[in-house]
């Protein structure tokens, strides 16, 4: 038998772990978000900072009615890569579970708390017969507004519905190559400004052409601008001009 017959009596199926121990449907789900359009997240002393660049596949295509970075709670948005309608149903299930811990503990829910609950959910989808995996990975970002303090946090959820928690993250196409970027760039001590103008040339380094700020969506989550708010294009604009300058 030869090795793509071999891998193939053992990826039919979501559930089955091949001898090496392997799920090959999870590894695939892997690879959907690999080849989506990439979504970066990063933490500032103040805020935390969630961007995406969008695909917009013709010019007839609206790019507002393209989403990649979602509002769940006042303190807390997630950004997505992959497939946008797995992706969508999780923002579903990332706002009902923040809203169930509110109407059953009346306190935000941590955004920690959030991604492990995610991570619950994508994690049954590996396991259960009639089922795949979701082809979508999730930046959880926000604040930890319980205990009296507001301390900024960033979690990535992937497809396999394991939660990890960083400074500064990507997912979607050039992972690797924005990673290497946070790690050159990351600076603990900075604020919202340098976390915006980081994580859009963190997007930058996945392209070869130049960011156009229609398709580029980017959200802050801090205490000081009431919760999520949404930067314009034309704020957008201003931030590449000056990171272009720079």
């Amino acid at each position: 038998m030869d090795s793509s017959t071999h891998q193939q009596a053992y990826d039919r199926g979501s559930t089955i772990f091949s001898p090496d121990g392997r799920l090959y449907q999870v590894e695939y789900a892997r690879e959907a978000v690999e080849r989506g359009a990439p979504s970066v997240g990063v933490v500032a002393n103040d805020c935390t900072v969630l961007a995406a660049r969008k695909r917009v596949r013709s010019p007839l295509l609206e790019p507002t009615s393209v989403e990649k970075v979602h509002a769940v709670d006042d303190h807390l948005a997630v950004a997505s890569a992959g497939h946008a309608a797995d992706a969508r149903q999780l923002v579903d299930v990332a706002r009902r579970a923040s809203q169930q811990h509110r109407l059953r503990y009346d306190e935000p829910i941590d955004v920690e708390m959030l991604a492990k609950r995610l991570a619950n959910h994508v994690q049954e989808q590996t396991q259960t017969g009639g089922s795949r995996p979701y082809g979508a990975a999730l930046l959880v970002g926000g604040l930890d507004v319980t205990g009296g303090t507001d301390r900024p946090r960033l979690f990535e959820v992937d497809p396999s519905g394991t939660p990890y928690g960083w400074n500064a993250a990507a997912i979607g196409e050039g992972t690797n190559d924005v990673r290497q970027f946070f790690e050159a760039a990351f600076d603990d001590e900075s604020g919202r400004q340098w976390a915006i103008e980081t994580a859009l040339e963190g997007l930058a380094v996945t392209t070869d052409d130049d960011l156009s700020p229609e398709t580029l969506e980017v959200r802050t989550i801090g205490s000081h601008g009431g919760g999520v708010q949404t930067l314009s294009t034309d704020r957008v604009a201003d931030v590449l001009a000056e990171v272009g300058s720079e």
